[in-house]
């Protein structure tokens, strides 16, 4: 058993404590925005936060996360209201749509770290396979912006 929060509220998932985070999302929880990928930790397609950090969540285990504060794109922000989320529309961003949101969950948090250096954003290990990579720069250049963002507002809980 493994208790944690997850988009806010307190969760118990009765699973084998070797489950996958992704695994328990997905089934368990029916968070399914959190994507399934690659199963090798190479595209980030399942990214979400752990305690505010950008993590893989096909590489993290239930017995890991005892009291951890998991966020998914679902509880990012209601309404697309993160700077990530209104950037992505305002850049259209969207073509398959099965990155967006590991590109976005990374991205976020890396914003609500306060960290905005652009190393931070090069070394993403996020993959979009439609090659959408120029709109998702400048998706990621917009939300970088300081007038753009609100922490107090926008900071996922």
């Amino acid at each position: 058993m493994a208790r944690m929060t997850v988009n806010g509220e307190p969760v118990l998932y009765r699973l084998d404590p070797e489950t996958p985070l992704l695994w328990a999302l997905r089934d368990a929880s029916n968070l399914t925005g959190t994507k399934y990928g690659c199963d090798s930790r190479d595209c980030g397609a399942c990214t979400v936060m752990i305690d505010g950090q950008a993590v893989l969540s096909c590489a993290v285990t239930l017995d890991q996360l005892e009291a951890a504060k998991v966020t998914t794109i679902e509880g990012l922000g209601s309404g697309a209201n993160h700077p990530v989320q209104r950037a992505w529309l305002a850049e259209q961003v969207t073509q398959c749509g099965f990155c967006e949101p590991g590109f976005i969950m990374a991205v976020a948090a890396i914003i609500d770290s306060g960290k905005t250096a652009s190393a931070d954003i090069a070394a993403l290990p996020n993959i979009c396979r439609c090659g959408s990579y120029p709109r998702i720069l400048k998706a990621i250049q917009r939300a970088l912006q300081p007038e753009r963002q609100n922490p107090a507002r926008f900071t996922a809980g």
